[in-house]
């Protein structure tokens, strides 16, 4: 494979010449997006991860939208409120049809609800407070909740609703031959292939608006060098993350536009907490086995984190584009905690964390990670290893594509593992609840390395009840402490968010990273 700046260098001459030949923007309306991420599947509930919610919020529209910042706002939802302390009330938008012209009602999303537990892609959580939900009406849907759940509003806004007609009974091939694939949001699948790209085309009777692109082009575009090189060459109109190695050169490039915005992705390390004995690629210093599981020691996942230097790797490996931290949340946010400060690297403290807990000539181990997934995936981790390898904690990084990883992660096949997490509810339980939570029906979807902590979970479970927001605050920070305490995550840095498009364009920068043809304009 060409190194990272051959696969960059090679498409600039061709670049020049196609943007010179290319129609002036007024003229198209039709656009190519490069998005990082690869979507095997259209099923909108198989995973709830950003390339899967990116794709599908172009075709399936949620009873309450966020827009670019996270704000609520509404969707096919055009008003919500909580009747009682267990009972809300939506009112559905009249007048929306499906892509095939059938009418949508409550009953569609009453289908939605009751599909999700068999769905097995995370966001049975949405359902998990709910103890009843009701259509009084063709366009009025009352939930009755098991307990005060405060945040009933956020957790809907994930959830894609899908239409009972075509999703009952639906076989997984049914979703990708798009026979089940049918939304009521601003366009709709017109042709897929899985892991390559999406064609879409505008929904003319869409609520919200006529969209400008009649015609929607999402390539899955992985490799950073490829994905550049195809927005310098004209063969793409939009790329997401940017690869921190050449966003100040496309800054500087009169051609494009760059958008950035502080994100919500925490990018974090995870030890094995599922077994008592030693977990695969972990041994003593000498390479013989463990008979324990020396992550299920405090000592030694402090040891880890302290030996991690933050600032380097935001500064050096991320290039500027992360923020190191030592929680999954950034200053201003609800519920961030002022007084959880980003670790401060102390080898010496670690080496002594490390003897205490009986490893004083240190331990070997596989550090896991995706080499497709996320911004500079792999070379965090080799890092990451480096800075381990020097308190006596000898390293191995294994990076493998993200569909190996993802399949492997939910195995628990990991030792140790990296990982992402978008808190695109803008609070902290939402990861408290999929990352943290004890694994069980409900709670702990992304809790693919088993960590369990009941006072943490009782914690998690009060907050999310408590109606009154300085009350709700005061107890996820609470949690925080606890989780960082307990080391249950080892939080690196959050991801900046960035995009690169053509001049002509301006694309609005999404706290949440989702790419949609939605937040893309012409300039001006």
């Amino acid at each position: 494979m060409l190194p990272r700046r051959s696969l960059l260098l090679a498409p600039l001459g061709a670049a020049l010449a196609t943007s010179l030949h290319r129609p002036a923007w007024a003229a198209r309306d039709t656009v190519v997006i490069g998005a990082s991420s690869p979507v095997p599947s259209l099923d909108p509930h198989i995973s709830n991860t950003t390339s899967y919610n990116a794709l599908g919020r172009h075709v399936f529209d949620r009873l309450i939208q966020q827009d670019a910042s996270g704000t609520l706002r509404p969707g096919l939802a055009t008003e919500w409120k909580a009747v009682s302390n267990t009972v809300w009330e939506f009112h559905l938008r009249p007048g929306v049809t499906w892509h095939d012209g059938r009418d949508f009602t409550a009953d569609d999303v009453l289908f939605t609800f009751e599909r999700l537990p068999s769905a097995a892609g995370g966001f049975v959580s949405v359902t998990r407070p709910i103890a009843k939900a009701e259509a009084t009406d063709p366009l009025t849907l009352r939930i009755e909740t098991k307990q005060p759940y405060p945040l009933l509003p956020n957790d809907l806004a994930a959830l894609a609703i899908i239409a009972r007609h075509a999703a009952e009974g639906a076989a997984p091939e049914d979703w990708n031959n798009l026979r089940a694939a049918i939304g009521t949001g601003p366009y709709r699948y017109a042709a897929f292939q899985s892991g390559d790209r999406a064609e879409l085309v505008r929904n003319e009777r869409y609520w919200g608006g006529v969209e400008p692109w009649a015609k929607v082009t999402y390539r899955f575009i992985g490799n950073d060098g490829a994905r550049t090189a195809a927005l310098l060459a004209g063969d793409v109109d939009l790329i997401d993350q940017v690869p921190s190695t050449d966003l100040a050169r496309l800054k500087r490039d009169s051609r494009l536009s760059v958008t950035q915005s502080q994100g919500v992705r925490l990018i974090y390390l995870q030890t094995d907490f599922s077994r008592e004995v030693a977990p695969p690629g972990v041994s003593a210093a000498d390479g013989k086995p463990l008979e324990r599981n020396p992550f299920l020691d405090v000592r030694v996942r402090r040891a880890l984190t302290l030996a991690i230097d933050r600032q380097a790797l935001a500064d050096r490996v991320m290039e500027g584009t992360a923020s190191p931290t030592g929680q999954w949340l950034p200053p201003g946010s609800y519920s961030y905690h002022p007084e959880i400060p980003v670790p401060t690297a102390d080898a010496e403290a670690a080496r002594r964390l490390l003897a205490e807990a009986g490893f004083p000539e240190g331990l070997r181990v596989t550090l896991s990670t995706p080499n497709d997934r996320y911004p500079n995936d792999a070379k965090v981790c080799q890092a990451v290893a480096q800075m381990w390898t020097r308190i006596g904690v000898r390293t191995t990084v294994e990076a493998v594509p993200w569909s190996v990883y993802l399949a492997r992660g939910q195995q628990q096949a990991y030792g140790v593992r990296l990982g992402g997490w978008g808190s695109s509810t803008g609070e902290a339980s939402y990861l408290l609840r999929n990352v943290l939570s004890t694994y069980s029906q409900g709670r702990g979807s992304a809790n693919f390395s088993r960590y369990s902590n009941p006072e943490l979970d009782a914690l998690t479970e009060r907050a999310v009840v408590t109606l009154d927001d300085a009350q709700r605050e005061a107890i996820l920070r609470q949690a925080t402490k606890l989780a960082i305490e307990d080391v249950g995550l080892i939080p690196l840095f959050l991801l900046g968010n960035s995009w690169a498009s053509r001049k002509e364009l301006h694309y609005e920068a999404r706290r949440d990273e989702f790419t949609l043809a939605a937040n893309l304009r012409p300039a001006g």
